[in-house]
C-alpha cells in the first residue's frame, strides 16, 4: 500500500523548520521518503547514510529523496548510493516542482548564488510544542572547522514585515512560544535596507504581536549580540532569559585558529553585561572538544570557562574533521583524547545544570507544556508536572524537587488548594 510523504530530519532547528516546508511542498507525492541531512559532523552524515540504507530495506518500493546540507555539499556521493532515487539541493528542496516524478536525478544548484530567504508561512510544525521561525539563512564567515557556509550559501534575511506576519499566524494557530532561528541568527538584517539589528527585529516583533506570550532566540554569536538586544533583555519579560552562545572554545589561541571573531574575555564580558540587564538570565553554549593543536592547557581554559561564565546548558561536540576545511589540514588530536575531553566538558556542564535546577526548588516557574506532557521553563529548564496538562499551555508550577535532570513541580492552584 502506498504511503504519503515521510520526512526524516537530521541536524539543526533550521532543518526542522525546512522539513515542515518540505512536507507541505511534497504533499502530492506518494510512497516517498525525504531525508533532510546535516553536514556539521561526520557522525551526522554517517547516521543519515545508515538511515537511508535501513529505509530501503524496510520499504523497497518507496522513492527515497536525499536533500539538506550534506547533499548540497557532496551530491555525487549521495547520488552514487543505489538506495537513493533523487538528490536535491538546499534551494531545490523548498520547491514543489522538485518532488514531481519527472526531472533530473540530481538537482543541486550553486548555493553561493542564493540571494533570497523565502518567508514560508507555516502554522503547523508537526511534533513541536513551540514554533521555530526561520528569519535568516546562510553564513558569510569562514570558521576553519565548518562546512555549513558551503551547504547554506551567503547570509540572507527574511524582511521584518514577513517575520511579523508569520508570527501572527503562528499565534493565531495556538503557539504560545516562537523561537527565532537561522544559520547565523545575529547576522539578521545586515543586507536589508538600513541594516537593522536582531535586537531591533525582536523589539518590533514583540511590539506588533502583543498576543505572543514568549519569544526565544536560538544560537547567537557572542560578538554580534547588539546593544538593542541586551536592552530588550532587560525591559521585556516576554523575551526569554536564556541565551545560547556559539562559544566553541575558551582558549584564545584555539579561537584564533578556529577563525572565530571573539576571544575568551569577550564571552565573560558579554555574560556580565547580560546579567546586569537581567540578573536571572541563563546561558547555553556550543563547545568543541579536541580541536586540532589543542593542548591539555588549552583544553583546561575551555573547561574553566564553563564555571567562570556560568554556562548552564551545553552542546558538546568532539571535533570532527570536515573534508576541504583548513582545520582538517592542521595537526589532529587523537580521537580517544577528543572523546575524553568531550566527556569532561559534559560532566562540567551537568554539574552546572544540576546546581541551577537545585536553585529552582521552592520557586514558582512558568512552564510551556510540551506535547509529551513535560515542560520547559523560561530558562529552558526541563520540568515534569505532577499531573497531565494541555500541550502549548503556559502554566504556573511550584518546584518541589529535582529528579533525573528534571524539575518536579505541582500546579500552583493545586498547591494553594
Amino acid at each position: 500500500m502506498s504511503q504519503s510523504v515521510e520526512v526524516v530530519t537530521f541536524g539543526c532547528r533550521l532543518n526542522a523548520v525546512e522539513s515542515e516546508v518540505i512536507r507541505a511542498k511534497a504533499a502530492g507525492a506518494t510512497d516517498t521518503i525525504v531525508v533532510n541531512t546535516c553536514a556539521v559532523t561526520a557522525e551526522a552524515e554517517r547516521q543519515a547514510r545508515q538511515s537511508v540504507r535501513k529505509m530501503r530495506r524496510e520499504r523497497p518500493t518507496a522513492r527515497i529523496i536525499v536533500t539538506g546540507c550534506a547533499a548540497q555539499i557532496d551530491p555525487q556521493s549521495w547520488a552514487a548510493m543505489p538506495e537513493v532515487d533523487r538528490v536535491l539541493g538546499n534551494v531545490e528542496k523548498l520547491s514543489a516542482e522538485a518532488y514531481a516524478d519527472e526531472g533530473d536525478r540530481t538537482q543541486v544548484d550553486d548555493i553561493a548564488r542564493a540571494r533570497e530567504t523565502a518567508g514560508h508561512l507555516l502554522t503547523d510544525l508537526a511534533g513541536h510544542s513551540r514554533a521555530f521561525l526561520q528569519v535568516q539563512n546562510g553564513c558569510d564567515h569562514r570558521c576553519t572547522f565548518c562546512v555549513i557556509p558551503f551547504g547554506r550559501g551567503p547570509s540572507r534575511s527574511v524582511p521584518a514585515g514577513d517575520v511579523v506576519t508569520q508570527t501572527r499566524a503562528l499565534v493565531d494557530a495556538g503557539y504560545t512560544e516562537v523561537v527565532l532561528t537561522g544559520v547565523d541568527l545575529t547576522a539578521w538584517g545586515r543586507e536589508l535596507p538600513g541594516a537593522p539589528s536582531l535586537g531591533a527585529l525582536a523589539r518590533r516583533l514583540l511590539r506588533l504581536v502583543p498576543a505572543l506570550p514568549r519569544l526565544r532566540l536560538s544560537s547567537l554569536d557572542p560578538v554580534e549580540i547588539d546593544d538593542e538586544l541586551l536592552a530588550l533583555l532587560g525591559d521585556e519579560p516576554r523575551l526569554m532569559p536564556h541565551l545560547h552562545l556559539s562559544v566553541q572554545a575558551g582558549d584564545d589561541l584555539v579561537l584564533k585558529r578556529m577563525k572565530r571573531r571573539h576571544l575568551r574575555d569577550d564571552v565573560l564580558r558579554l555574560v556580565e553585561r547580560a546579567r546586569l540587564r537581567r540578573p536571572d538570565v541563563v546561558f547555553g553554549a556550543d563547545l568543541i572538544a579536541g580541536f586540532p593543536t589543542e593542548t591539555e592547557a588549552m583544553f583546561d581554559s575551555t573547561l574553566r570557562l564553563i564555571d567562570e561564565a556560568g554556562l548552564t546548558w551545553l552542546h558538546v561536540f568532539p571535533y570532527s574533521a570536515r573534508p576541504g576545511t583548513p582545520a582538517s589540514r592542521m595537526p589532529q588530536v587523537s580521537g580517544d583524547i577528543r572523546r575524553k575531553r568531550a566527556a569532561r566538558l559534559r560532566e562540567a556542564g551537568a554539574r552546572q545544570a544540576a546546581s541551577f535546577l537545585r536553585g529552582q526548588i521552592g520557586r514558582t516557574v512558568e512552564a510551556l507544556i510540551e506535547l509529551d506532557g513535560t515542560g520547559r521553563t523560561a530558562h529552558f529548564a526541563p520540568v515534569r508536572p505532577s499531573l497531565r496538562l494541555p500541550a502549548r499551555a503556559i502554566v504556573p508550577l511550584r518546584v518541589a524537587g529535582v529528579a533525573e535532570g528534571h524539575l518536579v513541580a505541582d500546579l500552583v492552584e493545586r498547591v494553594a488548594a
